[in-house]
């Protein structure tokens, strides 16, 4: 419940009423500048926001950082939402855009390497990750080096091809391939003992 202390209670009710809206009600407040519609949507998706962001940042703090940023871009763009998918996709990916506005600072890609060919592997990746429990996860993944971490979130979590992944990144495709690999082998390094058999076993070769 969304209260504004010294309100009367007839206003308050309204406040309460309006903090349970539809996506359909919180894109239209926000894009309209309502407060009452962005504190509402920020309470509904910051946590899982938060998720994210924190696969792509070094520690919590950057985390932080790239939440409020995303948060900011969200509210400013909420017009070019066109309602042809999920709000917490659209919402996800600018947190993911951000995300990565945050890493295109720091550059952290050994843009030497360049490796001709590398194996596409993200449906099996994607059933290797869902043994694990979210905490699991997150400490491997947060344990990767930021170039690693990176290309490994865009190509084994959120699906998107080395092309489309070496342009937002500003690096080669081979380079995001052979980032992908190193993180795969660095991870499976780190796997509990009974998840990285099985994955050791389907990759080798």
């Amino acid at each position: 419940m969304i209260k504004a202390p010294g309100n009367p209670r007839g206003l308050d009710r309204i406040i309460t009423q309006r903090s349970v809206m539809t996506d359909e009600q919180l894109v239209s407040g926000c894009i309209a500048g309502d407060p009452i519609a962005q504190k509402a949507l920020y309470k509904a998706y910051a946590r899982k926001m938060m998720s994210v962001c924190m696969r792509y940042a070094g520690n919590r703090e950057h985390a932080q950082d790239m939440l409020q940023d995303g948060f900011v871009k969200v509210f400013q763009k909420m017009d070019h939402f066109r309602g042809d998918g999920p709000l917490g996709g659209w919402i996800a990916r600018t947190m993911v855009n951000t995300a990565l506005d945050h890493i295109r600072r720091n550059k952290p890609y050994d843009h030497s390497l360049d490796l001709t060919e590398a194996e596409h592997l993200h449906q099996v990746d994607e059933q290797v990750l869902t043994t694990m429990t979210t905490d699991e996860l997150m400490e491997l993944i947060q344990s990767l080096p930021p170039g690693y971490r990176t290309v490994f979130n865009l190509f084994a979590i959120e699906g998107y091809p080395h092309k489309e992944i070496a342009e937002q990144l500003g690096i080669s495709e081979n380079t995001s391939k052979s980032q992908f690999m190193k993180a795969r082998a660095y991870l499976r390094k780190l796997l509990p003992k009974e998840v990285a058999a099985p994955y050791a076993h389907d990759h080798e070769g």
